[in-house]
């Protein structure tokens, strides 16, 4: 398994990324967790993640777990043809309901777990992986979920890693109310968590499942 996740984009050290998804090459874009978001705003949410990746190299498009509801067997052949998967911030309830929608939470778990696909994600794209999303709901709006997926809110993440994250922490400028609630949360209810300013990321390497 071969992780990278971050609070805003590629932080400061650009090489991490760079060490976890080898060579430039294509890599698939999930920009789900951006749903909730206004049509422009969330073309505009895929727009701006392709020009970080372009400068290093990399030929990003965009998999939208909208296309594969019910469909994982869809999804898996398409990203079987990357080495590399990135997904950006957002709203994380928003991006698990269409990970569960679209079958991708099983396909991705298979996939990064076997290292034939490194998976980097920011914000949203970082928390899914967590065991549970219990006490972000502080910092992004369960609710979304109904109106924009017309489903439950799944509270389990990925479990990929055992311990929570909390993005945005620290000096950064999308620091609120919200995520320090969050940070509350996490330390009265003493749960194991990594707060991540927007300088940091997280390197996650282990051998396949």
């Amino acid at each position: 398994m071969r992780l990278f996740l971050s609070s805003y984009r590629l932080g400061a050290d650009p090489d991490l990324f760079l060490r976890v998804v080898g060579p430039p090459g294509r890599i698939a874009v999930i920009a789900n967790a951006a749903d909730a978001w206004p049509p422009a705003a969330r073309r505009a949410a895929v727009t701006s993640e392709s020009a970080p990746l372009r400068s290093r190299g990399f030929v990003p498009e965009e998999i939208d777990l909208r296309d594969h509801l019910g469909d994982p067997g869809s999804l898996r052949t398409r990203l079987a043809a990357f080495g590399s998967v990135w997904v950006r911030g957002g709203n994380t309830f928003v991006l698990r309901a269409q990970m569960a929608r679209s079958g991708a939470d099983a396909v991705l778990t298979d996939l990064v777990g076997r290292n034939e696909l490194a998976y980097a994600g920011y914000s949203a794209g970082a928390c899914v992986v967590t065991p549970s999303l219990r006490g972000l709901e502080f910092a992004d709006d369960p609710e979304e979920v109904r109106t924009t997926c017309g489903t439950d809110v799944v509270w389990e993440g990925l479990g990929w890693i055992d311990h929570a994250i909390v993005p945005h922490a620290g000096s950064s400028e999308l620091a609120d109310e919200g995520i320090e609630r969050s940070l509350r949360y996490m330390r009265d209810n003493a749960i194991p968590f990594v707060a991540l300013s927007d300088d940091d990321a997280l390197v996650v390497e282990t051998d396949p499942r």
